[in-house]
């Protein structure tokens, strides 16, 4: 079994509610790191434009590069449902997986000196609970699982990229997407500061 996040563009408003729950969850300040991203792209021009949001966190990659870069092993990928984990005790701080990861998902906490990242809420989940960034989705646009029954559960018109993500085979990323359809060329697109 491997496990993975869900996440479908077409419903998601980019409220922000899942990033928010991920802090909540961490005890993260409001302007400190990001264990979970939600960020707003805009792509084409007038009058064939668009829009598309991304939620991302760690994605629990089956060849995670923050786990091959990290000096001390506390960054660390459980055998037994793929997840990818991180150690406080063992983390020296020094943000090799972060600078490691092209997806950004290791964040450095500096009151604390060490790294964070998306553990998928293992603790919550143990109690039959779901990750709580997906509890905290208004239009159910995520959702967490095993990959193969998210497929199955979601149907087949899902990638595992978008324009605005890194390609997926750098470490074979655990997250599927159901894409708009201007996400997925890799054309002009930019980011949206909001």
């Amino acid at each position: 079994m491997t496990l993975g996040f869900y996440h479908n563009q077409e419903r998601c408003i980019g409220c922000g509610a899942c990033q928010v729950a991920c802090k909540d969850k961490f005890d993260i300040q409001a302007a400190g790191p990001r264990t979970r991203r939600v960020d707003t792209y805009e792509s084409g021009d007038f009058p064939n434009c668009g829009i598309f949001t991304t939620s991302i966190s760690c994605n629990h990659c089956d060849d995670p590069a923050c786990v091959r870069v990290c000096p001390t092993g506390a960054m660390y990928k459980r055998d037994e449902d793929g997840l990818v984990l991180h150690d406080d005790d063992r983390c020296i701080g020094c943000r090799s997986c972060a600078m490691g990861c092209p997806y950004g998902a290791p964040q450095y906490l500096e009151s604390k000196g060490i790294v964070v990242k998306c553990d998928t809420c293992y603790a919550i989940r143990d109690q039959g609970g779901m990750p709580a960034c997906v509890g905290a989705c208004s239009q159910r646009a995520l959702d967490f699982g095993d990959i193969d029954e998210l497929h199955s559960k979601y149907g087949s018109e899902l990638v595992s990229r978008c324009s605005s993500l890194p390609k997926s085979t750098e470490t074979n990323a655990n997250i599927l997407i159901r894409a708009r359809k201007n996400a997925i060329d890799d054309s002009d697109y930019h980011a949206v500061i909001l």
